[in-house]
């Protein structure tokens, strides 16, 4: 049977797209529907692409397994859809070992320029620096704060790190578990 499948996936998209493209949840799609059910519906585009929300199945398996109703039932929100959160972002700093890192991260709590700070040590980087390449042993901060406090909290690091040069990379928080974003608003200065 699955020398049947592929060899009918195959005539339809290269074996390469499909297996670089087609996520899990197509797998599963393909396992518990039948592909030749799929087939007539699919588009090439939506491999083409990697874009699994343009593919004809998605909106059987919200139907089936989820739907936005449930996002409420286990308490998740979009960002913009609560007065009682801030725009949040999750920023990652590296720092050269332990004892710099807990420095850091409890500076950065104290001054309430973030709620929480994970410290993830064993980390190795690799990177250019001044003409040379570098390997370096680093812990990782990542720091949940609001989007508010990016300026502040990158001057903080700036002005309490020992690199020349220290990573402050933000990323937007666009959703999450309701009194988590809350306490991170509540636990943060404004």
């Amino acid at each position: 049977m699955a020398t049947t499948l592929c060899s009918k996936a195959t005539s339809i998209i290269p074996s390469s797209v499909l297996r670089r493209r087609l996520p899990l949840v197509g797998a599963f799609c393909v396992l518990s529907l039948g592909f030749s059910n799929l087939c007539s519906s699919i588009s090439y585009s939506a491999f083409k692409t990697g874009c699994a929300q343009s593919l004809p199945f998605v909106p059987l398996l919200r139907s089936k397994f989820g739907s936005r109703a449930s996002e409420k039932r286990f308490n998740t929100i979009r960002m913009e859809a609560s007065s009682n959160t801030v725009p949040s972002i999750v920023v990652y700093v590296t720092v050269p070992n332990k004892e710099a890192g807990k420095k850091l991260a409890e500076s950065i709590v104290k001054e309430k320029l973030a709620a929480c700070v994970n410290r993830v040590p064993g980390i190795e980087s690799v990177y250019e620096w001044k003409g040379e390449i570098q390997t370096d042993s680093e812990e990782l901060l990542i720091i949940k704060t609001r989007q508010s406090l990016l300026e502040a909290l990158t001057e903080h690091v700036k002005g309490n790190h020992e690199y020349e040069v220290p990573e402050v990379i933000a990323l937007p928080i666009t959703g999450g578990n309701i009194q988590y974003l809350e306490w991170l608003k509540n636990s943060t200065r404004d």
